[in-house]
């Protein structure tokens, strides 16, 4: 709660003079009504903006895991292919045009 106050830069006297505002408005009866409604609404911004970076976290794993697996294949084709490949055969580039008869 205090983060939140932190943010808006709410002072006490001014979050004191808001609630005197709002039970003169709303009166005692509708404050608790009130008040349960704002809970809920926090609540479902905590748990949506969880299950967002719940989705972050495992598209950000997802993608670790693919790069572990693509680093694991280099590196056993590197030590499969220890030392030189023999090269069987070598293109000219750009290659020679044929000879005219």
């Amino acid at each position: 709660m205090n983060n939140i106050l932190l943010f808006f830069d709410i002072s006490t006297g001014e979050i004191f003079i808001v609630l005197v505002v709002g039970f003169l408005i709303f009166g005692p009866k509708k404050i608790p009504e009130i008040a349960r409604k704002v809970g809920k609404g926090m609540g479902e911004i905590k748990r949506a903006t969880n299950d967002i970076k719940k989705e972050i976290q495992d598209e950000m794993n997802k993608i670790e895991n693919s790069v572990r697996i693509e680093e694991k294949k280099i590196k056993s084709n590197n030590k499969e292919s220890s030392g030189y490949e023999k090269v069987k055969h070598i293109e000219k580039y750009p290659p020679e045009p044929p000879e005219k008869e």
